[in-house]
């Protein structure tokens, strides 16, 4: 199973890779994070392509009619929303209002969505941003009071801007229900040139289509719980996250819930690679980018990544005694 899991993805990874000039790793972290129920932020210069690749990412699923309703309201596969400052929050979950006929209409906002692209989500007021809260916790949104259930897949993908004016700094408990955080960054100039190429042309999107079923995004969540996490890498999990709320050169640290989200992403990057157990070394690899949104330095000359490297550097991989 774990080999279908891997071939599966390989065929995704490809199917986007297609149309977006991506790197591999970062992608596959993307889909990780999608698997195990997480979302994603992409922190980037505008133009690099991350709303193509949310949009490459949805249209990579074969969609089904049964998966575009829910309670009654019907689900759209994927959804941009763009985030201005003058955005509120009915703008983006859905409002009551009243018809001629004395009847109460639910206009559903964009939310409703299995694939969901915030696009600058750092424009939207502190207000509006708490919109974002709920649903990515508990993956249900209350409107006057009636709670509406989202199914599986849902998957929201922020992006932020580095620099710019009018810009509103995310709060830390937002931050920590995003699962990792990534920057795309600038492609090869050879990468550079086969976008123009491609995308300098009305037909860029024409021949794209997807290779994976709605169904098996859920299968592989189910399948996450089944990989294997020895106790030792728990520990070194637990170990490294406590170290943040210790280090001298950390003001905020990360709380227990980051544990949990990197426990669940190296359960989902070993099942996209084909292991039914985690690696240490995948621990080490993700831990930098699903850390450094949820801690913040004494001094902003020092980076996360930089704090967070030397705890990787200096917590010991230790073997648990029986």
């Amino acid at each position: 199973m774990d080999h279908e899991v891997r071939e599966a993805i390989g065929l995704l990874l490809n199917n986007i890779k297609r149309i977006i000039s991506v790197d591999t790793r970062k992608l596959e972290y993307i889909i990780a994070a999608k698997v195990a129920g997480g979302h994603v932020i992409l922190a980037d210069s505008h133009g690099v392509g991350k709303t193509s690749l949310a949009r490459a990412l949805a249209g990579s699923i074969r969609w089904h009619s049964e998966d575009l309703y829910s309670e009654g309201v019907k689900l759209e596969r994927f959804n941009r929303v763009q985030c201005t400052v003058d955005l509120l929050p009915q703008d983006i979950l859905g409002y009551n209002r009243f018809i001629d006929t004395g009847e109460i209409v639910f206009n559903k906002g964009p939310i409703f969505a299995h694939f969901v692209l915030c696009d600058e989500i750092n424009l939207l007021t502190p207000k509006t941003q708490g919109s974002f809260l709920q649903v990515m916790e508990e993956q249900s949104v209350t409107i006057e009071g009636k709670v509406y259930h989202l199914p599986d897949p849902f998957f929201i993908i922020a992006t932020m801007n580095l620099k710019g004016v009018h810009l509103f700094p995310l709060p830390a408990p937002q931050l920590d229900r995003f699962m990792i955080r990534l920057s795309l960054g600038y492609p090869s100039p050879e990468d550079e040139e086969a976008i123009v190429i491609r995308h300098g042309r009305a037909d860029a999107w024409a021949d794209f289509g997807p290779v994976v079923d709605s169904s098996s995004l859920i299968k592989w969540k189910k399948m996450v719980d089944d990989v294997q996490l020895h106790p030792d890498i728990t520990s070194y999990i637990v170990a490294c996250v406590r170290k943040t709320r210790t280090h001298p050169d950390i003001e905020s640290g990360a709380s227990p819930r980051a544990g949990v989200r990197i426990s669940r992403l190296v359960r989902a990057l070993s099942l996209c690679r084909g292991l039914d157990y985690v690696p240490i070394d995948y621990v080490k690899e993700t831990f930098i980018p699903a850390m450094a949104h949820r801690i913040i330095t004494r001094d902003p000359s020092i980076t996360p990544e930089a704090v967070l490297q030397d705890i990787l550097d200096t917590v010991p991989v230790e073997t648990r005694r029986a």
